[in-house]
């Protein structure tokens, strides 16, 4: 069985070095890069992030990794992962800072949570909540009924006409907490900080 490579896009506001560690755990290579043609070359894209949405997309576009992660993803079947950030940043747009526009690779908008929707709940959500999950395979399989993973953020991608496979969350509302559309995958959520069931859905991604 060959070993998966797994390529970490660095643009500056990830927390690279948990993400790497769990994959290595799982048995896989994994390489950090920031340069736009490591990307078109990569057959497994990873993208983390934590902070602005705004601030990531435009640290992205400027050394043109907008463009080679589009062509990857849409042109070549590269399968990614966005984790937390990384996740609303393929979405299409945020209103974080003003509205920006993402990536794309699928029509969910962000938005922040507001007071009213999370009722007497803090902002930002942090910590482990559990999923809703429309289909058990894939990025999904082997999860148990009731699946905690640990979050933080204070923006969430909208559900909207979702398809594929996906799992949503409730804080107060409910939202788009992961999703597997073909070879486009993305978490809400940690899973390189959600012990076992991150691990389980980390090795799912690799196996897709």
């Amino acid at each position: 069985m060959s070993v998966p490579k797994v390529t970490i896009i660095d643009y500056g506001m990830g927390n690279i070095f948990s993400v790497a560690s769990a994959f290595k755990y799982l048995g896989a290579e994994v390489e950090t890069v920031s340069d736009p043609e490591e990307i078109l070359n990569s057959s497994i894209l990873v993208l983390p992030g934590v902070g602005s949405f705004r601030n990531a997309m435009e640290f992205i576009k400027e050394r043109n990794l907008d463009e080679a992660i589009i062509d990857a993803v849409t042109h070549k079947g590269v399968k990614i992962l966005g984790i937390c950030l990384g996740m609303q940043l393929l979405g299409s747009y945020s209103t974080e800072n003003g509205k920006t526009a993402g990536l794309g690779l699928l029509p969910n908008q962000v938005e922040r949570f507001s007071s009213k929707e999370v009722y007497e709940r803090k902002i930002p959500h942090v910590g482990f909540n559990s999923l809703q999950i429309n289909e058990k395979q894939g990025l999904f399989k082997d999860l148990p009924n009731v699946a905690d993973f640990y979050f933080v953020h204070s923006y969430r991608m909208l559900i909207g006409d979702i398809q594929g496979r996906y799992a949503t969350c409730k804080y107060g509302v409910e939202f788009l907490a992961a999703y597997e559309i073909d070879n486009i995958c993305g978490t809400q959520f940690h899973p390189e900080k959600s012990q076992t069931n991150g691990l389980i859905m980390l090795k799912n991604f690799l196996q897709i």
